[in-house]
């Protein structure tokens, strides 16, 4: 059953002449993982920002469990009740601890301080941080606030993951094994995972691969 339908997008930026996406269209299944590969430019972070939120389409819409992304009341709320995000780039909010980092998206949910903070050690706990819980950002090495950039887009019980190159800076071996803890973590919940990746090993462990040039998907790659 359809859980993401994307239909027909179109993302045109006049400034720069630049078509980003030519009538893209994708749907994914409650639970589905699903990578996205495809040149750089090809379009498939700006699919990302649009289905998350982050960015409104030229034409063309997104049903999410088949309501529209307006449906859900305002972007920031969508984002806070239904999405989690992971960049390749964390985003680690510099003077907070993992666990204030971690704990962030519940605060637009109206989440008190008490249970945030327990929701956070649970997950950091999960992905092997608990004792990293009060370091700061800097503190930690790179895969460790990947790990924790995984607790946080899991900390909200999201419907949808959106990953973003999630380990572009990591090694070989560090990304492959953030990434398997997201999918540990994803197929656990029933949530589903949208994955924009160069990496071939890392679109192996997906459902699904969808390629992506010049702003449309071209071809599907296997499928398990």
């Amino acid at each position: 059953m359809t859980f993401l339908k994307a239909d027909k997008l179109w993302k045109k930026y006049p400034a720069e002449a630049v078509e980003a996406l030519r009538g893209a269209s994708i749907s994914v299944g409650k639970g589905e993982i699903v990578a996205v590969m495809g040149p750089s430019g090809c379009g498939k972070s700006t699919l990302l920002n649009i289905v998350g939120a982050l960015d409104l389409p030229t034409s063309g819409e997104v049903l999410i469990a088949g309501k529209t992304i307006r449906e859900y009341g305002p972007s920031y709320l969508y984002r806070a009740c239904m999405v989690g995000f992971i960049f390749q780039h964390h985003h680690m909010v510099p003077g907070m601890t993992l666990a204030e980092n971690v704990a962030a998206p519940l605060v637009a949910q109206g989440v008190g301080k008490r249970e945030r903070v327990r929701r956070a050690i649970e997950l950091l706990e999960s992905v092997g941080l608990g004792n990293r819980a009060n370091f700061l950002p800097s503190l930690v090495s790179g895969g460790e606030r990947q790990r924790a950039a995984v607790a946080r887009a899991l900390v909200a019980a999201p419907s949808i993951i959106l990953a973003d190159e999630p380990t572009g800076n990591l090694d070989s071996c560090s990304g492959a094994a953030v990434f398997r803890l997201m999918l540990m973590h994803s197929r656990g919940r029933g949530t589903t995972v949208v994955i924009a990746t160069h990496n071939q090993e890392i679109a192996a462990m997906a459902d699904r691969t969808l390629l992506m040039r010049d702003g449309q998907f071209v071809a599907v790659a296997g499928s398990t």
